[in-house]
């Protein structure tokens, strides 16, 4: 990008200040604002010591990016030309500016031998003083010169005020911080706080006053989750104490959360991942999951106790005989979330230290279900008398039996309700809102105030602290920051009260703000984000202006009468007035005045160079710029500007107005461009509804539906974001159920029960869609994950059936008796399972504290899609295990008849492996 700029940089005025190309750093945003107060300093020099010391302090610490001053004052010395004087002496605006930076100036002059030895030569122009630089001698035409104190006022000063920063009214020098990516917000903003600290120590008379803090939420959000961690850690403890009814089985189970979790934590600090609030939310969703391999793992082994086996060998036998299928099931869900992390976009950033966390955690809790469990269990469980219930199934068990059994004699009957329910499952998510991000309750809210152009400073600043006297009075309010980056803009950055101190959310607090914005004249009111952006745009292009503005008129007058909708407003450009300079060429070219010549001379007459083109004042630690411009007086009289000289090719000055017309007019103050084309966006806010709706609400208007020829829609921000969501969402479910398929081909070497195996999916649909809907919960991009989730945890109770289903079959039982006893076998650890998980997701669930709007949906969808899944996979998995054995049955008698290989071929590698088994324990 650079490069490409500097390419076309020549066709660029030479006047203008350099391009400059930034990234746009998401990361990069402030995290805290300061207020410094010290009695003892002038504006001046505050300013100076927060852009110098504040700057240099803070910028060596680790991950701070960026430190930035608002409000203040910079220091200059003004040169105030007297356009009299200017006149009486035949010199211009320019040519003084030209001079000062020609005179005032120190060069190397390169270097020479003196004395033996090699010196550098430097000239020293440089004024040492305000009073040496007024002295300065001005070149005039004809040998002539001036002093620059006849022509002009001198005086070290400051600049003029072109914004501010104030703090509930009161005007103060404030800053902010921001951190670099990959660092962590609560470590900066603590050492930040802990060196203004030291700074304050060594300066007494400095004082640091904290007025808005984004680490607030971050922190709150992240005890948030860790008390969702640590609660679903402990129900899960409890649901599984509740079922094994054996404190030493509940202990081997529990330990494996901590046992996958550290491990977990250091892999991510390999990786280079942070504990931020996607992490976090991986682990206390997948809290469950940590202990689901155990609690399998360790039923089993209690099972086989209650058989009478000693705890040592029902450890080696249950571990032996479940081995594949816990294997299985967390491969399922590695297969899922593994290739999701490396989703692309802007939507792949959420997704990618989300699923490598539950990979990577999962993978933990097969290692302990697998070596660790077994071996705590031989050791620590106790032996049995008796069988205890493994003898004598419960009323619960033989009801399922018998229900499993009607299923089995009934398959049309069944296979037809999984129909219905898979097509109920589809209408249900139709019925879904749709949405890209929840709201979050924040403690600070943005509002942007805009004046019109062409309102000075003063009248910004009095219809502000107007503004913030009455928001400050609002019992939710703790304090509001102001500052104006332009003349007739101004952020508002309130900060809000402890979410247990305020009765509204910051969504209903702004929307009770609106009758006071709709009462102030002469503005526009824009609550955004703390990244700044609104709800919703969209965004029209066109290389026709008119055409494209009679688009933007339409559709936001249309989307203002739409409900939902909120401070609707387009971004088209404002007319900003003007006074037109136009040459006139003709005169000019005889006088031999050229327009870059007018232009400069009436740039520097009324502001000044700009900074890059000034001659410079040397301070010796800093370089001060000397503003070369018309006193304020006479910069407010247009005669006086018509009547400035402008210098000609032959030395001499004459008129403006000799070789310019001067009018008053008005000009667009931006243009946005996108490929080239211009771009506007109408903007709003939602009220009570989702984005998803909102956009289908709008696409549905006249005026997106009968856009003129050449006005297009520009699929950019939200939209864009929401639509490369569902895409890659679809992606994602695609790949996730072919790795799941592939997973379950090599592990069972089978290409048809997989089949039997992801028939748990469309079963799952219906019921996260259905808790979706009676909890309020959209279809954005934390329940899609959520769906993501379910998709890998599902398989696990068909895994289950299936596997043991064809081990009963292997022993020699028939098919049915083979799937009742899986059923009533397996239905124990399968409820326990999901249980456990869905305990451990009841905190999230529940919503509570900062983050909640995120963390609900997910775990709702979760939660929902557990619970109808192992319900109804319980009941016609079995029932499609028997479909998938009699298509396999009649595919392999057809395939029988085209392979030459007989069951005596079959029999002969049989017997050849056992020899070879033998030979090898015979070695």
């Amino acid at each position: 990008m650079r490069e490409a700029v500097a390419q076309i940089r020549s066709d660029l005025p030479q006047s203008i200040q350099e391009p400059i190309v930034s990234r746009l750093d998401v990361d990069g945003s402030a995290i805290v604002y300061y207020a410094v107060r010290a009695p003892d300093m002038s504006p001046v020099e505050l300013s100076w010591f927060v852009d110098d010391t504040i700057n240099s302090e803070l910028l060596t610490l680790p991950g701070v990016q960026k430190v930035q001053r608002l409000g203040g004052v910079n220091r200059e010395v003004r040169v105030s030309l007297d356009p009299e004087r200017l006149l009486a002496v035949g010199v211009t605006a320019d040519q003084v500016n030209t001079a000062l930076r020609e005179i005032n100036t120190n060069i190397p002059s390169g270097r020479g031998e003196i004395g033996g030895r090699e010196q550098s030569i430097r000239t020293v122009g440089s004024a040492g003083s305000v009073e040496e630089l007024s002295r300065l001698s001005i070149p005039l035409s004809g040998g002539r010169w001036v002093q620059l104190s006849d022509i002009a006022t001198i005086e070290d000063t400051s600049s003029e005020p072109r914004n501010f920063a104030r703090v509930d009214g009161e005007p103060v020098v404030s800053f902010s911080v921001s951190r670099s990516k990959g660092s962590s917000d609560t470590v900066v903003a603590d050492a930040v706080a802990a060196r203004l600290k030291e700074i304050r120590a060594r300066m007494p008379g400095v004082e640091f006053t904290e007025l808005i803090s984004l680490v607030e939420y971050t922190q709150e959000s992240y005890d948030a989750a860790v008390t969702a961690l640590i609660e679903g850690a402990i129900l899960t403890v409890v649901v599984v104490f509740a079922f094994l009814r054996n404190w030493r089985a509940t202990l081997i189970s529990a330990l494996a959360m901590p046992l996958s979790i550290l491990p977990t934590f250091a892999v991510m600090d390999l990786l280079g991942f942070t504990l931020n609030g996607i992490s976090l939310l991986a682990l206390t969703l997948v809290i469950g999951i940590l202990v689901d391999d155990a609690i399998v793992e360790i039923e089993n082994i209690e099972r086989h106790v209650d058989m009478g086996k000693r705890p040592f060998i029902a450890a080696i036998d249950a571990a032996d005989a479940i081995g594949l299928a816990i294997v299985a099931t967390t491969l399922t869900i590695v297969a899922v979330f593994a290739p999701v992390s490396f989703i692309g976009g802007a939507v792949g950033q959420y997704f990618k230290q989300f699923g490598l966390t539950v990979a990577i955690a999962v993978l933990f809790s097969l290692l302990v279900a697998r070596l660790l469990t077994p071996l705590m269990a031989a050791y620590l469980l106790r032996p049995r008398g008796g069988h205890g219930h493994a003898g004598k199934p419960s009323r619960i068990a033989n009801g399922y039996r018998r229900l499993l059994g009607w299923t089995l004699d009934h398959r049309k009957t069944a296979l037809s309700l999984v129909a219905l329910i898979f097509i109920g499952s589809i209408g249900l998510l139709t019925m879904l809102p749709t949405g890209f991000l929840p709201t979050s309750d924040s403690n600070v809210s943005q509002l942007k105030i805009i004046l019109p152009p062409g309102t000075r400073l003063e009248e910004t600043a009095r219809i502000s602290d107007d503004l913030v006297g009455q928001i400050k009075a609002r019992p939710e309010v703790e304090n509001v920051l102001a500052t104006a980056e332009n003349l007739n803009e101004v952020s508002l950055r309130i900060k809000l009260k402890p979410r247990k101190e305020r009765g509204l959310d910051r969504k209903s607090f702004e929307l009770s703000l609106r009758p006071l914005l709709a009462a102030t004249p002469d503005i526009q009111a824009t609550f955004s984000s703390v990244e700044g952006a609104k709800d919703l745009s969209i965004y029209l292009t066109s290389d026709d202006p008119e055409a494209l503005m009679a688009s933007v008129r339409r559709l936001e007058k249309e989307m203002r009468a739409l409900p939902g909708l909120v401070n609707v407003q387009s971004t088209e450009p404002l007319l900003s007035p003007e006074l037109l300079v136009k040459p006139r060429f003709d005169e000019a070219a005889r006088l031999g005045v050229s327009v870059t010549s007018i232009g400069t001379v009436a740039r520097i007459a009324t502001m000044g160079d700009s900074e890059s083109n000034s001659a410079r004042f040397n301070l010796g630690n800093r370089q001060v710029p000397i503003r070369v411009m018309l006193d304020q007086a006479a910069r407010g009289d247009v005669d006086t500007l018509r009547n400035l000289r402008v210098g000609t090719n032959a030395g001499t000055v004459v008129p403006l107005t000799s070789v310019a017309d001067i009018s008053f007019g008005a000009e667009e103050s931006s243009v946005e461009r996108l490929d080239r084309k211009r771009l506007i966006a109408v903007e709003a806010n939602l009220n009570g509804i989702t984005l998803g709706t909102a956009f289908e609400a709008i696409s549905a208007l006249p005026a997106m539906t009968e856009l003129p020829l050449g006005v297009s829609q520009a699929n950019y921000g939200e939209a864009e974001y929401m639509s490369e969501m569902f895409r890659n969402f679809a992606l994602a479910l695609l790949a996730g159920i072919l790795m799941v398929a592939a997973v379950l081909v090599l592990l069972f070497k089978d290409f048809l029960q997989p089949i039997t195996i992801l028939v748990a999916l469309p079963l799952s649909i219906g019921g996260a869609a259905l808790a979706m809907l009676l909890f309020g919960a959209s279809l954005d991009l934390s329940s899609t994950i959520g769906i993501l989730m379910l998709m890998g945890i599902v398989c696990k109770n068909s895994i289950l059936l299936v596997d043991h289903a064809i081990e009963c079959r292997n022993e020699g039982a028939d098919r049915r008796t083979a799937l009742l006893t899986a059923g009533v076998t397996r239905a124990r650890p399968i409820i326990m399972t999901t249980i456990a998980m869905v305990a451990g997701m009841v905190p999230a669930a529940i919503g509570v504290g900062a983050d909640a709007a995120f963390r609900a949906p997910m775990a709702i969808a979760v939660i929902g899609g557990l619970i109808t899944s192992t319900m109804l996979s319980l009941v016609f998995v079995p029932v499609m295990f028997t479909v998938m054995d009699d298509i396999n049955t009649k595919l392999g008698r057809r395939l029988k008849r085209l392979s030459s290989v007989t069951d005596e071929d079959h029999a002969a590698d049989a017997a050849r492996i056992g020899k070879e088994g033998a030979r090898g324990v015979a070695g």
